[in-house]
């Protein structure tokens, strides 16, 4: 079964790393650590909560604006993607 790995850099260093078709999250100092301990607590949430139906992931971006966010913080110049898992 291939599923979606979301990660994002950590603040204080390594990686979070999300399964949005479980909502498993977990962290790694590296990408290959994260995935691997995403992989595990996926594998794990699955064993209790099997999967009903798949769905095909859909990732994309948007902006927002706030009080006191720049231009830089918000990626100056960047547009919407729309992108799909190959589920």
């Amino acid at each position: 079964m291939t599923l979606t790995a979301i990660l994002i850099p950590a603040e204080e260093g390594g990686f979070v790393a999300l399964n949005p078709e479980t909502g498993t999250t977990t962290q790694g100092e590296s990408i290959a650590e994260a995935v691997s301990n995403l992989k595990e607590a996926t594998e794990l949430y699955l064993e209790e909560f099997p999967l009903s139906h798949r769905a095909h992931s859909l990732l994309t971006t948007f902006e927002v604006t706030s009080r006191g966010m720049t231009s830089a913080c918000l990626g100056r110049g960047s547009s919407p993607r729309l992108a799909t898992s190959g589920l």
